[in-house]
């Protein structure tokens, strides 16, 4: 069972968070707070497994709380608010959040199988105590690699490429780039895209595993960090270069046989909805060669399957490394697939998507 600290001003929504929680059977609170400098105080003594957090808040809000947790605990921080505060939830994340919520879900009108998924995420997420990076003179504590051929995980032999590279990237005439990415994706995104140019030359079509509702906000967020024109995709839109498509909560997005993107309404797939594996697939299936993927931080094998389609399909396949990935499953999900091209840390992506693009 995971202990849990609770750090919301309002005490109703403890109380739901609290019989949401202890209801599961997966998790005690073992304390509550009305602030972020209480639950600093708080974390202190008690060193909790999982923290949830407010944003608007007395004293100090929730964004300076999870920047000052990231100084010193490695507990990771789960953002629930409201919908007004979509951006400052994003912020968040890129503060170093791992994950957020809409306060707004917490209902007795859940469905069961979405109460299921945020349970299940959140056990993960308690699971990844002592695993965070901190945050060092302003950056967290990621050791970057350089871009380099698909490598086997340290201590499986010596480092090898898994697969010789079909084609260079200037014989490779790349059209659209997919990318799909869970906890910890926020501050990943705004690495990748905020070294990308307007300019760029492809499309770049994104899953972003959500269950907070608030895509309107990331697509918001996520325009303060970047050149880039970002936009929810839309029905019938064909990809644009140098525009990102960001798949829209609950609706899997597709990229369809005419290259129009469509949207398909049913059951989640890897737990998951939108779900990157339809997205690669469906991506796949219309670019064939032309496509690069992507696989960057996140739990569960969401995108492993996907990246086998693109890969049989004569794409490029890629993955962030494990020693700049929040969360390492999704990428290592990918890797264990055997057909990942390349894996690249996360500070080098946008360069080797420079390359790929022939820029």
């Amino acid at each position: 069972m995971f202990n849990v600290l609770i750090v919301d001003d309002s005490p109703l929504v403890r109380s739901i968070l609290r019989d949401f929680l202890e209801d599961s059977g997966e998790f005690k609170v073992v304390a509550e707070a009305e602030n972020g400098r209480e639950g600093l105080e708080k974390i202190a003594v008690l060193n909790p497994d999982l923290i949830t957090m407010d944003i608007d808040m007395p004293v100090m809000n929730g964004l300076d709380a999870v920047e000052e947790i990231r100084k010193s605990f490695t507990t990771p921080v789960v953002v629930i608010s409201t919908q007004d505060t979509a951006k400052a939830a994003y912020e968040a994340t890129a503060r170093g959040a791992v994950e957020f919520y809409s306060k707004d879900i917490f209902t007795a009108a859940m469905p069961e199988d979405k109460k299921a998924r945020i349970l299940d995420s959140l056990v993960h997420i308690a699971g990844t105590k002592g695993k965070l990076p901190v945050l060092r003179d302003g950056k967290f504590s990621f050791d970057e690699s350089p871009p380099a051929l698909s490598r086997r995980p340290s201590g499986t032999g010596p480092q090898r490429p898994l697969r010789a590279p079909r084609k260079s990237a200037a014989d490779r005439k790349a059209e659209a780039v997919v990318i799909g990415v869970s906890t910890g994706g926020p501050r990943a995104l705004c690495s990748i895209f905020g070294a990308l140019r307007r300019d760029f030359p492809l499309p770049l079509i994104l899953v972003q595993h959500n269950s907070s509702g608030f895509d309107r906000g990331f697509v918001q967020w996520l325009r303060g960090y970047t050149a880039l024109e970002v936009r929810l995709a839309g029905e019938g839109e064909r990809p644009v270069p140098g525009r990102v498509h960001i798949a829209p909560t609950d609706r899997h997005l597709l990229v369809g046989k005419n290259g129009a993107f469509s949207f398909d309404d049913g059951p989640p797939v890897n737990n998951q909805k939108p779900a990157v594996d339809l997205l690669f697939k469906s991506a796949a299936d219309y670019y064939g060669a032309a496509l690069i993927s992507l696989v960057l931080t996140g739990m569960g094998r969401d995108g492993a399957a996907g990246t086998r389609a693109v890969r049989d399909a004569g794409g490029l396949t890629m993955a962030q490394d494990e020693r700049s990935s929040m969360i390492y499953g999704m990428p290592r999900a990918a890797r264990e697939t055997g057909c990942v091209d390349m894996v690249v840390g996360l500070e080098a992506i946008p360069r080797q998507l420079l390359l790929l693009a022939g820029r």
